[in-house]
Formats: C-alpha cells, structure tokens, sequence
C-alpha cells in the first residue's frame, strides 16, 4: 500500500510540474477561459485538479490558419510563383550575360579604342 501512494505521490509532483510548465510558456492568445496569470494560481493552489481543469478547460487547441492544410510546396500556389519569378530572373540574367560577352568580343581591346592585330 505504502508503494502505491508513493508511485501516487510522484505522479501528482510530475503532473504538477509539467502542468506549471505548460501553462507559463503557452502562448498567451490561445489560453481559454481566464487570464494566463488566473491559471498559473489556480495550478498552483490546487496542484492536480488546477491541472486536470486547466488541461481540459484553459488550455486552447491550435487553430487552422486558413482552414486548408498544404502538404507539399509544388501545393503552394505562392511558392509555384515565386519559382516562376526566379526562372524568368535567371532567364534575364544569362541574357545580359550574353549580350555583354558578345560586347567585349566585339568591343576594343584597349582604352583607346585602337584594335591590335
């Protein structure tokens, strides 16, 4: 019997903790109910059913951000275009690049525009 109340014992203190724990570093915007400072006392006055009730009560699910969940970035419309955007950039680049080889190829060798033979 005593083994019993002291595995009891021992969980109630983890349970405690991880309960203080979770409600001090959960985000502020999704606490349920009452303010997260009301939580925090409640826990700690009342060490298993402040964490039970904050557990079920206080503490809020995590929301759907837009309601659809993308899995994949070839998903994502705006990761698709921000490729495109970077193609067209790469495109644009290697034409310059181009154009300026193509430019020092036919442009003078020298700063005074003779050619040497």
């Amino acid at each position: 019997m005593v083994r019993l109340w002291i595995v009891l014992g021992v969980a109630a203190a983890v349970f405690y903790i991880y309960s203080v724990a979770d409600c001090a570093l959960f985000d502020r915007s999704r606490v349920r109910g009452l303010p997260k400072p009301v939580w925090l006392l409640i826990i700690i006055l009342f060490p298993v059913i402040g964490g039970i009730l904050w557990f079920l009560i206080g503490r809020g699910r995590r929301r759907a951000e837009s309601g659809r969940r993308i899995v994949a970035p070839d998903d994502d419309p705006e990761f698709l275009g921000k490729l495109r955007l970077d193609h067209d950039q790469e495109e644009r680049i290697r034409q310059l690049e181009k154009e300026l080889a193509e430019l020092d190829d036919n442009g003078p060798d020298d700063q005074t525009g003779r050619r040497d033979a």
